[in-house]
């Protein structure tokens, strides 16, 4: 960091954790003139995964920290969104993306590769004079002071700032401190791959986000890196008892938990060379998220699953939020906390409990999935579009309202 960028920042926050979150409070803190210190536990800041959706919210967010440009640059944009029946390979439900959608949302719905979005913050980040990274840092101690923190990591080296942010996590040492709550396992288990085109299945070649909808499982494919790559992932209902993790998968697994499906879907499972396994977790909402100077964001604060492709768009909008809460109460650190608190509590509660519902729907078996295969039928585009109109409509002039 530059001496002169230092001797103009006023305050000085520690972002905890780099990853999409931690990276876009980074570039959100310095809009508003503050000095960022990031710590990153792993050796190298990066992302492990495979791809993840974007909708319209995320355009927004990630065009208000200044990187919309270059995440555009790496998405594929799709046609629609497909909702097959993975039984009987029937269409349940498609909504158009296209040129109707963006003008609706004023922003278009892409797909992208976990590396590739994380890239597109992280270089503006590399570039910004007001942020230092430090990797290899895992904080075990947190001490909140009336004018600010100290914290103290694995090595015993202590960092004093202003406050601090917790972008770390499902296993958030942040939240820990704060709130002290224990992670659901949902007991649902999500395998993730990527595939290069010519080892995908021709019939699957669609540009789209295609959700298959079994019973007690569901799977998803969509182009990836320009429409070379395909990612694919495909959740079940686990047989055993989970505890969050990742692992490396085991396709023999995967196979036995898709017997039932449709040969079409089915086919996709034997393409990847390699799967990731995650034993996935969410959180109840809660009503407190922070105290002091300190609070958390993304994942440390609402962790989700993956039935509404919003876990990395929550983050961005908190980001852009708590930046916008700074501003709103004149670099007030404690008061902007608990406004953007106040404000990101609500909106991301619904999704996580939206998400959970949605997870049911996808999972439907019986009667429940013959109500899901009828629940939009005869529904036009414009009833689609109100539908998602709370979820999509957010950006950087109605955040302060929560989206509305």
């Amino acid at each position: 960091m530059s001496t002169e960028a230092q001797k103009q920042a006023q305050q000085k926050v520690i972002v905890i954790g780099g990853g999409i979150g931690g990276l876009a409070a980074a570039m959100a803190l310095t809009q508003q003139g503050i000095e960022v210190l990031l710590l990153e536990q792993a050796e190298q800041i990066g992302e492990i995964g495979a791809g993840i959706q974007l909708g319209p919210n995320a355009y927004a967010a990630l065009d208000a920290l200044g990187v919309g440009e270059a995440a555009r640059n790496r998405s594929v944009f799709p046609d629609y969104l497909l909702m097959m029946d993975a039984v009987d390979a029937h269409e349940i439900a498609k909504v158009d993306v296209g040129p109707a959608f963006r003008t609706r949302f004023g922003n278009p719905y892409g797909v992208i590769h976990r590396a590739d979005i994380h890239l597109s913050i992280l270089e503006a980040v590399e570039k910004h004079p007001l942020i230092t990274f430090k990797t290899h840092t895992r904080i075990v101690d947190m001490e909140l002071k009336g004018d600010g923190v100290v914290l103290t990591d694995q090595h015993g080296n202590r960092y004093e700032a202003d406050a601090v942010i917790g972008c770390d996590g499902v296993k958030s040492v942040v939240r820990e401190r704060l709130v002290g709550d224990a992670a659901r396992v949902t007991g649902h288990v999500v395998y993730r791959a990527v595939v290069d085109l010519e080892d995908m299945p021709e019939d699957l070649r669609i540009n789209a986000p295609v959700v298959w909808a079994g019973p007690h499982c569901h799977l998803v494919h969509y182009p990836l890196r320009g429409g070379k790559q395909y990612n694919l992932v495909v959740t079940f209902h686990s047989r055993d008892k989970e505890e969050w993790s990742v692992t490396e998968g085991s396709k023999e697994e995967v196979l036995s938990y898709f017997e039932g499906v449709h040969p079409r879907p089915r086919q996709m499972l034997d393409r990847p060379k390699s799967w990731r396994r995650w034993a996935t977790a969410d959180r109840d909402p809660v009503e407190k998220w922070g105290e002091g100077r300190a609070t958390i964001l993304g994942d440390a604060a609402h962790p989700m699953t993956q039935y509404l492709a919003q876990g990395a768009c929550m983050a961005l909008e908190d980001a852009v939020t708590l930046g916008q809460a700074i501003r709103t109460c004149g670099n007030d650190l404690e008061k902007a906390f608990r406004l953007y608190e106040s404000i990101r509590i609500p909106r991301t509660g619904r999704v996580v409990l939206s998400a959970r519902e949605m997870g049911r729907i996808y999972h439907a078996k019986g009667v429940e999935r013959q109500i899901r295969n009828n629940l939009w039928v005869g529904r036009t585009q414009e009833q689609f579009y109100d539908a998602l109109q709370w979820l999509y409509g957010w950006n950087v002039d109605n955040c302060m309202q929560g989206g509305r």
